[in-house]
This record gives structure tokens, sequence and C-alpha cells, in this order.
């Protein structure tokens, strides 16, 4: 199999936005109009509780992962690498929404890794546990994750495409929660509740 077909399956994978399709399917709303407008796991996870919530995040944990581990398996890291950088681009900009604004690849971002590099997927998710069940910052716990990921590529002496992908990886993240910085700055960043406590309501 061509890592060419490999990285455009990997985008197209990356694309379904199973938080936009679930909510569609079981609750007949937009996931986009709620929350903070996103159709990650989180948001969806936030609006609509963990029966939601938690498929959509193996789901779009498994759609990083599989492209990147059958690249892995079948050519080499390279492709794995290209594969899962594929799928989160596709998670962030969804071919199945037009292109519109997807997620922030968090999830999508720890399959690829998972896939590509175990190990240091591994790692990262601890990160993430580790630090959400200090702080109950979703957003605090993928910044810190994805920044601990090429620096653990590194110390386990991962081939070169790992320590790269995971360079990328941490700055995209970190691009994409600017917002999210700045509400941690001001003391406005809301903490993650396991429960809903209300209904849903329309994003600002």
């Amino acid at each position: 199999m061509s890592t060419a077909l490999l990285v455009v399956a990997g985008y197209v994978l990356g694309s379904m936005p199973w938080g936009y399709w679930l909510v569609r399917l079981v609750k007949h709303e937009d996931i986009r109009r709620h929350g903070s407008g996103n159709i990650g796991g989180t948001n969806v996870w936030r609006v609509y509780g963990w029966r939601l919530g938690l498929p959509v995040v193996i789901l779009d944990t498994a759609k990083g992962f599989a492209p990147a581990f059958v690249a892995t398996l079948t050519v080499s890291h390279l492709a794995g690498v290209l594969a899962g950088g594929a799928a989160m681009l596709g998670h962030w900009r969804p071919l199945f929404l037009k292109w519109q604004r997807g997620g922030k690849m968090v999830a999508t971002c720890g399959g690829a890794f998972l896939g590509v590099a175990p190990v240091v997927g591994a790692f990262g998710a601890a990160v993430w546990i580790a630090v959400f069940l200090l702080f109950r910052y979703a957003s605090l716990s993928s910044m810190l994750a994805a920044l601990s990921l090429p620096v653990i590529a590194v110390l386990l002496d991962q081939p070169w495409p790992v320590v790269a992908f995971a360079a990328f990886a941490a700055v995209a993240v970190i691009i994409l929660h600017r917002a999210n910085i700045a509400r941690l700055r001001s003391g406005t960043e809301s903490r993650f509740r396991f429960r809903r406590t209300q209904e849903a309501e329309p994003v600002a």
C-alpha cells in the first residue's frame, strides 16, 4: 500500500466528524451551536454527558490510531506520522463538514501516537490524565500532554519522524488552544465536570 494512499485514507478517516454525527443522530441537534461550538468529545461530554461524550472520544482516538498504525506497520514510521498527521488535519478541517471548523485534534493526536509510537502515546496519555485529575482543565491537560510528546520522544530515542511529528503536534495543539490560554490567564476557563449540570446552551 503506497504512502500517498495511506495519507489520503488518514485524511478521510480524520474528517469523520463523530461528535457532529452522533449528536445529530441521537439529539437531532447541531453540536456546533452549543457549548464551545467544538465538535470534539470534550464539548459533547460537557453539553450532553458521558453517554455521548465517551463514544466520541473513543471514535476520535480510533480515527487517528488506525491510519497511523497501518501505515507504520506496512510502510515506515515516516508513512505512519504522515497518515496520522493527515487524520489530525481532517479532524481540524473535516471534508464531511465542507472544510468548516472541526475539533482541536487532541484525541486524534493521541490516537495517532498510539499507532505510530505506542510508548510515547501512552506517556502522553498519562500526562493528560495526571494534569486533568489535579486541575480539572481539559485544555491545560491537552496542552501539557502535547508539549510532553517531543520531550518523551527524544528521551526514548525515537526515530526522527516521530520526534518531528511530536514537535509539530505540540505546536498545532497549542495554536488551536489560544483562546483557552487567554481564559486560563484571566481565570475564566471552565473546569470540567463529569456530570451535566444544565441543559445545553447555545454557543455565545
